[in-house]
C-alpha cells in the first residue's frame, strides 16, 4: 500500500488534442497510454464519508484494479489531501464485497487517460463526458511552473472533483445528473 498527500489541479483544455500538443510542446514525455478508467465511488448508508469529504474509489484499468482512500481537502491554492492505494485482482468482486458490507455505490464515472512526465510531475489528459482536462500532479512549484508553460495562471485552476465539474455541467445544461459515462 501506498500512502501520500497527493496535491494537483486540473485545467480545463478545449480538445485532447489542444491538450496533447500543449503538454508535448512543454517538452514532457510520454509514460502510459491512452486508456479507458472506470471508478466506482461509495460510502455508507448515512453518507459517513461525504460529510467528513472523504472517499473511497475503486479504479478499473486495462485488467487492473485500484482501491483509493482520499482524505478531506483543506483549503489551498492547489487541490492536497491524503491518499492511499493498494492494487487489488478483482475491483468488481471488491465492489460486491464491500456492498455486503454496507457500503453503497453512489456514484460511478468513466474517463479516457494518458499520462505524460514533466521534471518532477505528473501530468495526464482527461477525456470525460463532460470535457477535457489536464490533471498536474506533484509539488506545488512544480505544479505552478507546469501550468504556467501550458499558459495557464492560478485563475484557471479547478480544485474540483470530476464529480463537482460533472454536476456543474448537469445543472448549466438543465439535465439532470445520474453517473458520468460515455454512451454507447
Amino acid at each position: 500500500m501506498t500512502a501520500i498527500l497527493e496535491r494537483e489541479i486540473k485545467l480545463r483544455f478545449e480538445t485532447p488534442e489542444a491538450a496533447r500538443t500543449a503538454i508535448l510542446r512543454a517538452g514532457a514525455t510520454p509514460v502510459r497510454c491512452r486508456r479507458l478508467q472506470e471508478d466506482c465511488l461509495l460510502d455508507t448508508a448515512d453518507e459517513t464519508l461525504r460529510r467528513h469529504r472523504c472517499v473511497l474509489r475503486v479504479r478499473v484499468e486495462s485488467g487492473r484494479s485500484v482501491l483509493t482512500y482520499k482524505g478531506p481537502v483543506p483549503p489551498s491554492l492547489v487541490k492536497a489531501r491524503e491518499e492511499m492505494e493498494t492494487i487489488v485482482a478483482d475491483g468488481e468482486g471488491l465492489v460486491a464485497i464491500l456492498q455486503q458490507l454496507g457500503f453503497q455505490t453512489w456514484f460511478r464515472y468513466q474517463k479516457y487517460r494518458e499520462e505524460f512526465a514533466l521534471d518532477d510531475v505528473i501530468v495526464t489528459v482527461d477525456e470525460t463526458p463532460v470535457g477535457t482536462f489536464v490533471e498536474i500532479e506533484g509539488g506545488d512549484r512544480g505544479i505552478h511552473e507546469t501550468a504556467e508553460v501550458l499558459g495557464r495562471g492560478p485563475s484557471d485552476y479547478l480544485l474540483d472533483s470530476y464529480r463537482r465539474i460533472y454536476l456543474r455541467h448537469c445543472e448549466e445544461c438543465g439535465v439532470t445528473p445520474a453517473d458520468m459515462l460515455f454512451e454507447d
